[in-house]
């Protein structure tokens, strides 16, 4: 409900934005032709009509270090907002003692109209051409080559606005499949099945890189894939007391995908009279994709002592093991399995903390016997 609650709270920011601060700080059509740069252009069409190729050429060259519009044009003034939730990002064209005004205002509208108080550590003034601005897992920049041409020969990408993956997050999302900076098995996962171990790594690999579609450096996620492999193969190479190459052997196929054919690493497992299941790692493009939409909804990762494979095949009762009226349990959060004072733990809540899971199988008697208080422990289930 949080977000939602924000978006209500901050409706009147909203409205404050949008009426006062940004046509206050928003004007012009376009920023002025730079004066140093119109003369270079001249001077180079002069000498390409006077015959003197080298010459207008080695002008063009210095023409093209130069920014075409004026970057200090005083009248051109641009003022962009983006909120989510409580997460804000403000874009300006502008000098920073501008921003550094509108930084005040907000902060005073803020404390008089909402009672909120901005944060000093994470309210930050970020020059996009020289350093980047994080938002949403996001760094944001702007980008500057003046050797990036289109097919006119114009630079074609400076000042463009840039989302990239921030390189923390993704030596943050390595490390714990690293020691010592080299891919290590994860010994805890292998008291799982070998479709639990792909999935589970599949599924945490998914959701990192599927939420940077947007990102111009996607590429760079081809670290994080090489040390998940790594880690995935030895693990599976642990548990089944096989060489990696032999692992590789046995699981490695090839899919057909949009972007062409992929190789993976597959686990099938059959079921009488349903489709197999089928566990893949890899398949995944790190292409850019400027259109994506984005899930913001965290996928959960199964964690350690859960088997995926079992709960799936297995429609019986997780304590008692009947077969009959299954339903699930829920909690509200894992902390409320290990609360102060409690002085024996049932037998329920053991299972749950163990698997680091909020929810549990079981039949209609033994999840009502939970909700009354009478699977505790020392009432024993029939």
């Amino acid at each position: 409900m949080s977000p939602v609650l924000a978006n209500i709270y901050l409706n009147k920011l909203d409205t404050f934005v949008e009426t006062v601060l940004i046509p206050a700080y928003t004007c012009g059509e376009k920023r002025k032709t730079n004066p140093a740069y119109i003369r270079l252009q001249h001077a180079a069409i002069r000498l390409r009509k006077a015959g003197r190729w080298k010459e207008a050429k080695h002008m063009r060259s210095l023409m093209q270090q130069l920014p075409s519009h004026d970057p200090n044009d005083p009248d051109y003034r641009r003022l962009r907002y983006c909120r989510y939730a409580d997460d804000v990002l403000f874009g300006y064209v502008g000098t920073k003692q501008e921003a550094e005004e509108i930084k005040r205002q907000l902060g005073e509208f803020l404390q008089n109209t909402l009672k909120l108080t901005l944060s000093g550590e994470k309210t930050l003034i970020t020059h996009a051409r020289t350093g980047a601005a994080r938002f949403l897992g996001y760094d944001i920049t702007t980008l500057h080559n003046n050797h990036k041409h289109d097919r006119r020969g114009h630079r074609s990408i400076n000042g463009q606005v840039a989302l990239q993956v921030p390189p923390q997050l993704i030596q943050a999302k390595c490390d714990p499949f690293l020691k010592q900076g080299k891919p290590v098995l994860r010994k805890e996962r292998t008291n799982d099945t070998v479709y639990s171990i792909v999935a589970q790594f599949q599924q945490e690999y998914r959701g990192f890189v599927e939420y940077y579609q947007l990102a111009l450096n996607r590429y760079r996620l081809n670290r994080l894939k090489w040390v998940m492999e790594r880690s995935l193969v030895a693990t599976l190479s642990r548990k089944l007391h096989l060489s990696v190459s032999q692992i590789y052997r046995r699981y490695q196929s090839s899919i057909e995908t949009t972007e062409g054919l992929r190789k993976v690493l597959q686990v099938t497992v059959e079921r009488e009279g349903k489709k197999p299941l089928v566990a893949r790692w890899g398949g995944i493009s790190l292409t850019r994709r400027m259109k994506a939409t984005l899930d913001d909804q965290q996928a959960f990762v199964w964690s350690q002592r859960s088997e995926l494979e079992k709960r799936l095949l297995a429609q019986r009762c997780e304590l008692c093991g009947s077969q009959e009226q299954i339903e699930v349990h829920h909690i509200r959060a894992l902390k409320d399995l290990q609360r102060n004072g409690q002085a024996e733990r049932p037998k329920w809540v053991h299972i749950m903390a163990a698997r680091h899971r909020k929810t549990l199988i079981l039949c209609q008697k033994c999840h009502n016997d939970i909700h009354a208080g009478r699977a505790d422990g020392r009432h024993k289930l029939e």
